[in-house]
């Protein structure tokens, strides 16, 4: 289904402001007050993309947990078709695995619409998930493709996802009904967040990873400036996580970990499921006044 707007109605990111200043009351705090109310997700849909293994499967089981129904999105590991069969019977939410190219923007965007459609017509949260390593040493020497690969993957793939979500965050926002023309129920704001990384605050060492630093560092930026520029209509906000023990660094030589968990002052990496509070807070009403900010979750790396 394609989303259409009047041609010569303002939009919302323009009618937020009135002659370089916001105007007053651009939304409104949730009626629920009671913190298990705030937190759940119940009826909701939610997209996690690069989510068949490691950090995004942990969003995923703490949004089922949540109450809401999750679409998994995966490259290349089918073995995602099973988790999503699994979670889907242990929480009795819908839950579905789509393979989906984060590196194509019309391949996102038709996947968004299938899937909002099939999830009763309405989107919720969409997690920006998907992400690789940098393993080409310095920059100087480390080839033009791999740089390409990785800004592709960890950047250009959030600034996809977050158009085509986006859009039927607006579109939701502006008519009060589904992609389906159903009447939304349970329904505020659209929630965006990304998987950014503590790389993009610091320079890791000992291993050398600028173009991934970049990317995160832009990711953190796009969720920022994207706060603004959706605020009447969606929030914005991302996850810098710092070393977790997930396949992304099976790579790394043993003695190079050592060296990371002398910087951490809890002196030892993360598990993918520590971060699913934070992911959760995101997601929901909780977190109903935050947008534009970036939690965090590193063991106190970024504190020393």
């Amino acid at each position: 289904m394609v989303v259409k707007r009047a041609e010569k109605q303002q939009s919302p990111e323009d009618s937020s402001m009135k002659d370089g200043r916001f105007r007053e009351y651009n939304t409104q705090a949730p009626k629920e007050t009671q913190v298990t109310q705030l937190f759940s997700l119940k009826h909701k849909t939610a997209i996690v993309s690069g989510s068949g293994a490691g950090i995004g499967l942990q969003v995923v089981h703490a949004f089922a947990e949540a109450g809401a129904n999750v679409a998994i999105w995966y490259h290349g590991n089918k073995e995602a078709l099973d988790r999503a069969a699994e979670i889907e019977k242990k929480y009795g939410v819908k839950c579905k695995a789509y393979q989906t190219d984060v590196t194509d923007y019309e391949n996102v965007k038709q996947v968004i619409n299938d899937i909002t459609e099939e999830f009763n017509g309405r989107l919720d949260i969409f997690v920006a998930n998907a992400g690789i390593p940098w393993t080409d040493g310095g920059m100087i020497d480390g080839p033009l493709s791999s740089y390409h690969k990785v800004v592709a993957t960890d950047l250009d793939s959030v600034f996809y996802s977050a158009k085509a979500a986006g859009e039927i965050f607006r579109h939701q926002y502006e008519t009060g009904v589904s992609l389906t023309g159903a009447a939304l129920q349970n329904y505020s704001y659209g929630s965006f967040i990304a998987t950014a990384s503590m790389s993009g605050h610091i320079a890791n060492i000992p291993q050398l990873q600028s173009a991934y630093n970049a990317a995160k560092a832009g990711v953190r930026h796009l969720c920022q400036s994207l706060a603004v520029e959706w605020v009447k209509f969606a929030r914005a906000n991302s996850v810098s996580p710092g070393y977790i023990a997930t396949e992304i660094s099976n790579f790394v030589p043993p003695e190079t970990k050592a060296i990371w968990r002398s910087k951490i002052p809890m002196g030892r990496e993360g598990e993918a499921h520590e971060l699913k509070g934070a992911y959760l807070y995101l997601a929901s009403d909780a977190s109903s006044y935050t947008t534009g900010t970036d939690i965090l979750v590193d063991g106190g790396y970024c504190a020393v």
